[in-house]
């Protein structure tokens, strides 16, 4: 392949073009008059040489030019020039073979063939060789040497050869070489982009930054129900309808394509997907930035859908029999409870201390197998929306405040040290002059029973999990955020398992952590509490050296949340 401007291709084209229609005209002034034509040229302006002539016209005039944008102007020369071969082989063989004045255009030809390349050159002289061997050749199977003919062989290579180094020399330059090059390059990568996004079985659509669609794979089109070919070029939010899972509304701005474009961050969600025929999925959607490798520039958006209706679907099936088996039993299990707390009261029985010591170690398993009741219909409820709620504003510093001072006997009893501390104190001075201490106020809106089970989940793990040291609650925050956590002194939690630390019944596998009971079942109703509130929980360990574990709620500002006291105060009013 050798490159030249493209203005030598385009000068290639129209100059075919005028030979290949006049020799058209000729052929059909031969069909309708064929006195005009001289009888030597009678015998070649045959209806073949019209067929092929009129391909080339209708190739050159309506497709050489989208040959030129899809691959390269070279290869759209190169198609035109295999063409002309042909076309002239079968000129030159009708009107006297070597000796044909059509040998002159095919070293007007094989001039041209010098831009195309080495090997086009060489491809010429093979094809000119293969005719001097056929027609030198007998039917007796002899062989003639025509001099004339082998002359044009030699020739043809010579010249080609020539032109060839000419355009090297003089009209090839490096920086149209490395374009060219370039060129090439970047459309196969974009092919092999385009056959791998075709055959990943999840849907994948990707888009530019201003959220237009340049891609998008077949199973993403019939999720969405746009054919391919109608949804490259239109907007992203025309294309994929999400709804909440539930069905309700999502705010513009907390699309994932929005929400991706503007934070440069990927997200993961559950979504319901409505495709242009109004029929709705259950999708995993993931949402990714594309970046520029270096300059860590936006460069667009890739997502990833996952059809997991019928998973849900199922999920929900498991959902419906936990809470309905967990609710059945919580009820004889209350019973026991309440047989044996009523055996080991002085008041009502009188047993001997071996007696006391089975009925004390049943009351404590009847108590865990009533709380692992509890955390499987919890966790059923918070799966499919049905956990009760009633959110209010709460001062998380008084509420967290209390709340560590009732939680630190549980922790004091295994000789471990409680602290809470709160923010960043601002200090000013009262009328006597001594320096007091002025405590921010961290409003939110949340339901101070469930977020207490939060907070007593998470610090009871840290205490069960701690042999010494000590357990910290803390409270700070920004004008947009409330922050608190729980930090412990314990063993750590491995890297590999941290992602999966919110999942149901997943429990860290190790030998500290076997000894230790539990169900797998509060850090995940943890996180979906937290997120009824809009809110993020997460952890960050590391082993040996204890664990903390955060949670962000929106804040209010004091304005907004005296409105909402003021708001929930009527109401109770109303109720009352």
């Amino acid at each position: 392949m050798q490159s030249v401007n493209d203005r030598w291709y385009v000068i290639y084209s129209r100059i075919s073009l005028v030979f290949v229609c006049l020799l058209a005209i000729s052929c059909l002034v031969n069909f309708f008059s064929p006195s005009l034509i001289l009888e030597s040229q009678r015998q070649v302006l045959t209806y073949l040489t019209l067929t092929l002539c009129s391909m080339q016209i209708i190739y050159i005039v309506f497709f050489f030019r989208i040959a030129s944008l899809r691959s390269s102007s070279w290869q759209a020369s190169l198609y035109l020039y295999m063409s002309q071969i042909l076309t002239l082989i079968n000129l030159i063989h009708s009107t006297g073979q070597f000796k044909s004045y059509y040998m002159i255009v095919w070293a007007a030809l094989v001039l041209i063939g010098g831009m195309l390349g080495l090997y086009v050159v060489i491809g010429s002289s093979f094809v000119l060789a293969f005719y001097f061997v056929v027609i030198s050749t007998n039917a007796s199977g002899g062989f003639t040497i025509n001099y004339i003919g082998l002359s044009a062989v030699i020739g043809t290579a010579i010249l080609g050869t020539l032109s060839y180094y000419l355009f090297k020399r003089f009209y090839v330059s490096e920086t149209d070489a490395k374009i060219s090059k370039l060129s090439g390059a970047l459309k196969s990568k974009q092919l092999q982009s385009e056959i791998l996004i075709q055959s990943i079985a999840d849907g994948v659509i990707v888009t530019t930054t201003d959220g237009k669609i340049s891609s998008i794979n077949h199973t993403a089109s019939a999720m969405t129900g746009w054919a391919i070919e109608e949804a490259v070029g239109i907007d992203v939010m025309n294309v994929v309808k999400l709804k909440q899972e539930t069905g309700e509304e999502i705010l513009s701005n907390s699309n994932p394509f929005t929400f991706v474009l503007a934070q440069k961050q990927a997200t993961n969600n559950t979504y319901q997907l409505e495709s242009r025929d109004k029929k709705t999925h259950i999708v995993s959607f993931v949402v990714s930035p594309v970046l520029i490798e270096k300059s860590q520039e936006l460069a667009g958006t890739v997502a990833v859908i996952r059809d997991v209706s019928a998973a849900k679907a199922e999920e929900q099936r498991r959902a419906d029999f936990i809470s309905t088996a967990s609710h059945e039993m919580r009820t004889p299990v209350a019973a026991i409870e309440g047989y044996l707390a009523l055996a080991l009261n002085d008041r009502v029985s009188k047993i001997d201390a071996k007696a006391r010591s089975y009925l004390e170690k049943a009351h404590s398993s009847t108590q865990h197998l009533g709380k692992l009741f509890q955390d499987l219909l919890t966790s059923a409820k918070a799966e499919d929306g049905r956990l009760v709620s009633h959110p209010v504003v709460v001062e998380m510093g008084t509420f967290l405040e209390q709340l560590s001072d009732t939680l630190r006997f549980s922790a004091e009893k295994k000789g471990l040290l409680v602290e809470f501390t709160i923010g960043t104190s601002n200090h000013a001075n009262d009328a006597s002059g001594s320096a007091k201490v002025i405590k921010p106020l961290y409003y939110t809106h949340a339901d101070p029973d469930r977020m207490r089970e939060v907070i007593t989940n998470l610090f009871d793990n840290a205490v069960k999990y701690t042999e010494k040291g000590k357990i910290s609650i803390g409270l700070t925050g920004n004008n947009e955020l409330v922050q608190f956590y729980v930090r412990d002194t314990g063993p750590g939690i491995p890297k590999e398992d941290i992602p999966h630390l919110f999942q149901k019944f997943y429990r860290v596998d190790n030998s500290s952590t076997r000894t230790i009971g539990g169900t797998g079942l509060g850090l995940f109703i943890c996180q979906k509490i937290v997120q009824l509130y809009n809110g993020r929980i997460w952890v960050d360990s590391e082993v040996d050296n204890g664990s903390t574990f955060y949670i962000n709620l929106p804040r209010l500002s004091s304005q907004k949340a005296k409105e909402l006291q003021t708001a929930e105060a009527s109401q109770k009013s109303l109720l009352t």
